[in-house]
């Protein structure tokens, strides 16, 4: 079974995130970057790079997310810091949603049960103090992001046709003219593709639109 995130010094992770949020942000993220740039490359701060990754602040090749770039960013670090804690510590919050909530007790043995290590195993520890360190940093009450923004989406296309019907005229009385009219939604597909508008359209016109 795979454990939760955590690195053995759990207070290099505020320091280590405090110097993300001030430098840039890099093309990938390396052992070297951490170590030149950011300043923490000594061999108990290697960990974090991994650490990264399983929180989904990084892709598989050091890419930043766009979760990294959220994080960097005051406004929506707290909320970022709290999506990331549910996606890298996500059988603890399976356990309990509420996880960080709990006292450092009923942690510990929530990570217990997790691991099926014994709570003087010094990995349960690392695990609890890493979850505690994020959680310092976390807001979790904050409103979570839109995947998608209101220009994103896809508003159903109304088609309104009309038609005029002429009723034949009965001796003594002049013709009648019955005026109906009809409005067609049309839901399009997400797609870049001018071609597929193109033929949407197309069919439209010919099939709804026409006089026949």
């Amino acid at each position: 079974m795979a454990l939760p995130p955590f690195i053995n010094s759990t207070g290099l992770i505020s320091k280590i995130f405090e110097k993300i949020q001030q430098a840039k942000v890099p093309e990938r993220y390396t052992t070297d970057f951490q170590g030149t740039v950011l300043g923490y490359g000594s061999g108990s701060a290697r960990a974090f790079l991994p650490f990264l990754k399983k929180l989904g602040f990084l892709e598989s090749d050091g890419r930043p997310t766009e979760l990294y770039r959220r994080f960097r960013n005051s406004d929506s670090s707290g909320a970022a810091m709290a999506e990331a804690m549910r996606t890298g510590f996500a059988d603890v919050f399976q356990k309990n949603e509420f996880a960080y909530n709990l006292s450092d007790e009923k942690l510990k043995n929530l990570m217990v049960e997790i691991t099926g290590k014994e709570p003087n195993d010094g990995t349960v520890g690392a695990i609890v103090g890493s979850f505690k360190a994020c959680k310092q940093l976390a807001d979790f009450d904050a409103e979570p992001e839109e995947t998608n923004s209101k220009s994103d989406k896809v508003e159903p296309l109304a088609v309104s046709k009309s038609i005029v019907k002429h009723e034949p005229s009965v001796q003594g009385q002049s013709q009648k003219e019955i005026r109906l009219s009809y409005t067609i939604n049309i839901n399009l597909p997400e797609t870049a593709d001018v071609e597929v508008f193109n033929a949407i359209f197309s069919a439209i016109k010919q099939n709804l639109l026409s006089d026949d």
